[in-house]
């Protein structure tokens, strides 16, 4: 077993852990996935390494850009009021669905095979079941455990929404995406769509979700922007997958980046980091914002987002040889 999934401290966890040696372990582990070698370590360190909490930020910026949308739209037109006890609610329960997802990974990616001793997942962090902290009972429970509370989330915040049949909508397709992401029977991981998985997840589900939270509605242009940020977390997962494209043909899981080959996943990923900025940058200069995209004839609509498609493709083709070369390993 590798070394990362081993806690040579945490044998020191039974006598009694000062505050500032469990802020400090806590810290070590959200900058680097790994349990502490040289601090002892607590239940909440355990918990904060088996459900990969460093990676959490990413669903945190999801949650604040909706709301910051909602906040912007309430200056700009004054027409909507802000309910911020729900927006509290919904990003604590993305959070929680996201801790879900990650064990839910590790529990059927072993059940399946696909996370031994040797396979990535078990190198670059303690896996729950191969490191022995947790039997697969108990991780199981936990998921369930972290859904039920969801699923309580869910109820209540649909209680405060005018529009509670979209809001479980929402949450039903984000439970769908979470499990099935790895879970039998749609393993969309294996068949090349998990990047599409998490892209729908993290930009218009948890962004678009947050702002209907917020508001109790979802324009379309919620949606739209929700896509910059999308592309910065499928480049990601597009990253870690590049990482394992050898490991992943053995197991048979056929990722995208496994699919197009090392050499065209490097510029995907390329063109994904370097769309977000355009994007982004012109939303802001221009004023695609509120309700511009309401305003826009479909033609208008598909060309202005082929003309932003043509603009990334000439960045990459400018810049990318550089950028590539930069993201060679060593």
């Amino acid at each position: 077993m590798s070394t990362t999934t081993e806690s040579p401290a945490q044998g020191a966890a039974t006598q009694p852990i000062s505050l500032r040696d469990r802020l400090s372990a806590w810290a070590e582990i959200m900058q680097t996935a790994n349990a502490p070698l040289d601090k002892p370590l607590d239940t909440v360190g355990k918990w904060l390494v088996m459900t990969r909490a460093t990676v959490f930020p990413m669903t945190l910026w999801s949650g604040t850009i909706g709301a910051l949308l909602a906040v912007e739209q309430t200056r700009v037109t004054g027409g909507v009021s802000i309910d911020w006890l729900a927006v509290v609610v919904a990003v604590v329960g993305i959070v929680l669905a996201h801790a879900a997802n990650n064990l839910i990974n590790d529990y059927f990616d072993q059940s399946q095979g696909i996370d031994t001793d040797g396979y990535v997942r078990a190198l670059y962090a303690p896996h729950p079941v191969l490191s022995g902290w947790i039997s697969r009972a108990g991780l199981r429970n936990a998921i369930l455990a972290l859904t039920a509370i969801d699923g309580a989330i869910m109820l209540f915040l649909a209680a405060r929404n005018p529009q509670p049949v979209l809001l479980v909508a929402f949450a039903l397709a984000g439970l769908f995406l979470s499990v099935f992401y790895v879970a039998p029977p749609f393993s969309l991981k294996r068949r090349g769509l998990g990047e599409l998985d998490v892209f729908l997840t993290w930009g218009p589900l948890m962004i678009g979700g947050t702002y209907l939270v917020a508001t109790g509605t979802v324009p379309v242009w919620v949606l739209v922007f929700s896509m910059p940020y999308a592309l910065l977390v499928t480049s990601v997962l597009f990253g870690k997958h590049i990482d394992k494209i050898d490991a992943d043909k053995r197991k048979g899981v056929h990722t995208m980046p496994v699919l197009l080959g090392e050499r065209n996943a490097r510029r995907v990923a390329q063109g994904l980091m370097i769309a977000f900025y355009p994007i982004v940058i012109g939303s802001a200069l221009i004023g695609w914002i509120g309700g511009f995209y309401e305003k826009m004839r479909p033609v208008e609509f598909w060309a202005m987002h082929a003309a932003i498609a043509a603009t990334g493709g000439l960045l990459v083709v400018l810049f990318g040889r550089r950028l590539s070369r930069a993201l060679q390993p060593g």
